[in-house]
């Protein structure tokens, strides 16, 4: 897995086309699934925050997004729809990791372009994979997705 940094390092104009529909509203925004206890996916709207090439987000303490990163930090985040048929789609996969450095956190909440509240707790995501989707032929008989892919490099582990 990677940080936006190094996935934005390994593919720069994936990373722009990412970010331009993660942030088309200018708060971002995206539909954000976590596992819950029985393993059944949670999918909630969220506002992922870039801070200091970090791709984050905030939790309130109370959500139950919250109680699933922390015991299982797999997450998928998906773009939010634009307003108009054939509209392209981003979607990242990885797995969260709690921000508990209170220089760090005070970045994100400053970054954030929603309202963020001083007791939201973050998280960054870390990146295992992407796809940018793209329609052709929108509302013909011929349309059709076109899919980018992007997978984090694999390092080996070294033996114990």
């Amino acid at each position: 897995m990677v940080t936006w940094k190094e996935f934005a390092a390994a593919e720069p104009d994936l990373a722009d086309v990412g970010r331009s529909l993660l942030f088309q509203f200018k708060v971002g925004l995206a539909f954000f699934a976590t596992v819950r206890r029985d393993g059944a996916p949670r999918l909630h709207p969220v506002c992922p925050v870039l801070s200091n090439d970090r791709l984050c987000v905030l939790v309130t303490p109370t959500s139950p997004k919250r109680a699933d990163l922390l015991r299982d930090g797999r997450y998928a985040l998906q773009s939010f729809p634009q307003p108009k048929p054939g509209s392209d789609e981003f979607y990242i996969a990885g797995e969260a990791r709690l921000v508990d450095d209170p220089a760090a956190r005070g970045s994100i909440l400053r970054d954030a372009k929603h309202m963020a509240d001083a007791s939201e707790i973050a998280f960054e995501l870390s990146i295992d994979r992407v796809m940018h989707t793209r329609w052709e032929h929108v509302l013909t008989p011929q349309m059709r997705s076109v899919h980018r892919k992007w997978r984090a490099p694999v390092v080996p582990r070294e033996p114990r």
